[in-house]
């Protein structure tokens, strides 16, 4: 247009006889096309963006009754689930027409309407809450020791009361004087015997008293040496033991200990419960001393000045001929046990970490001593 503007203005001024102005060079006149087509261009671009962002139409028969899921009313352009970006290609289409648009096609109907099944990643079921913490269960109430069941043997109710009491040292011999069999449970071991020892100290002062060695009835401390020996048994009186020991003499225990087939050392003062069980048993079958003496001797392990052991946990009906020890953690009690015609040696040996353990030591005594006398009279 600006062509022919140019040429009618040429010829006008050549009619009026005027010099014809030089007409614009020849580039200019792409120059103005190009400007009106690269506004031609960017008014199509806008309108194709303006309608690429626009969403398309939505049938009326698809609009769902119910709110539509999230994965659904997301706009193509910025969902990011895993399932519309595969359906992408289908939102970046041209615009359909709105005959198209009316009615879509099956296969893209059953697209929109097709609901993801359970495991697809559209709508991720939530992690399962985890299980409320059960309690932990109360711990079990401290046991009292196992007692052995009433109708078990003699020899399964003293191993459970010792196994219940493993803290200790306990050891048990019991013999049947009709028999003469040692039955022993726990330690066999020697203890030091403290004043149980003091039975065959008395023993070996009688024996060389009935050989003439010594005199029943010479002074020593101020008394005279029968009551010594019953002051040293029935009241455990230490001072006198040493007095009966000094005339005896160390080598004279030692060899009255071996003639009755036990090693026995007075520096140390060791025996085991069935060494002390021999004991008692020679005494009481008369086979240490004259029945006189065996008698005097007897009656001086009744009614001591310590009753709390064996002698509590029997029945009256049996008689009980006792000599008890205590010393540091060492608390034991060697017994003849008679009934009629029925006679056992029982002897008990424990030893604890301190005297402060002394009650319970003497507690266990009486439980074996209870289980003994239950089962054989």
């Amino acid at each position: 247009m600006s062509r022919v503007v140019g040429r009618h203005r040429a010829r006008r001024r050549h009619r009026l006889g005027q010099e014809p102005t030089q007409a614009a060079p020849w580039p200019a006149e792409p120059r103005g096309r190009l400007l009106i087509i690269c506004a031609a261009m960017v008014l199509t671009a806008t309108t194709a963006y303006g309608s690429a962002l626009a969403p398309p139409p939505v049938p009326s028969r698809a609009a769902p009754a119910a709110a539509p899921s999230p994965a659904k009313t997301a706009s193509p352009a910025k969902t990011a689930s895993p399932l519309t970006t595969k359906q992408a290609p289908q939102a970046s289409a041209p615009t359909p027409s709105p005959s198209r648009a009316k009615q879509p096609s099956p296969k893209a109907t059953a697209t929109k309407r097709v609901a993801p099944s359970p495991p697809a990643v559209v709508r991720p079921s939530p992690e399962p809450a985890a299980p409320a913490p059960k309690a932990a269960p109360a711990p079990p109430p401290q046991a009292a020791p196992p007692a052995a069941p009433a109708d078990a043997t003699l020899e399964e109710q003293l191993n459970a009361i010792i196994a219940a009491n493993s803290r200790y040292q306990l050891g048990v011999a019991l013999v049947d004087m009709s028999d003469g069999v040692v039955r022993q449970f726990g330690v066999r071991e020697k203890f030091v015997a403290a004043s149980t020892g003091k039975i065959l100290a008395a023993a070996a002062y009688y024996h060389l008293a009935e050989a003439g060695v010594l005199s029943l009835e010479v002074p020593m401390g101020g008394q005279t040496a029968a009551v010594q020996i019953r002051q040293m048994i029935q009241q455990s009186n230490n001072a006198s033991w040493a007095l009966i020991l000094g005339a005896v003499g160390y080598q004279g225990i030692h060899d009255y200990a071996a003639s009755l087939g036990i090693p026995y050392d007075r520096t140390f003062n060791t025996l085991s419960p069935a060494e002390t069980a021999r004991i008692l048993v020679l005494l009481y079958n008369g086979r240490l001393l004259s029945p006189a003496h065996t008698a005097e001797l007897l009656s001086y392990m009744q009614n001591t000045n310590y009753e709390t052991l064996i002698p509590a946990a029997v029945p009256p009906e049996v008689t009980v001929f006792h000599k008890y020890g205590l010393l540091n953690g060492n608390l034991h009690d060697a017994s003849i046990l008679v009934q009629g015609q029925r006679a056992y040696a029982f002897v008990v040996y424990s030893l604890g970490t301190s005297v402060a353990e002394i009650p319970v030591q003497t507690t266990i005594i009486r439980q074996l001593t209870r289980a003994v006398v239950e089962q054989v009279f």
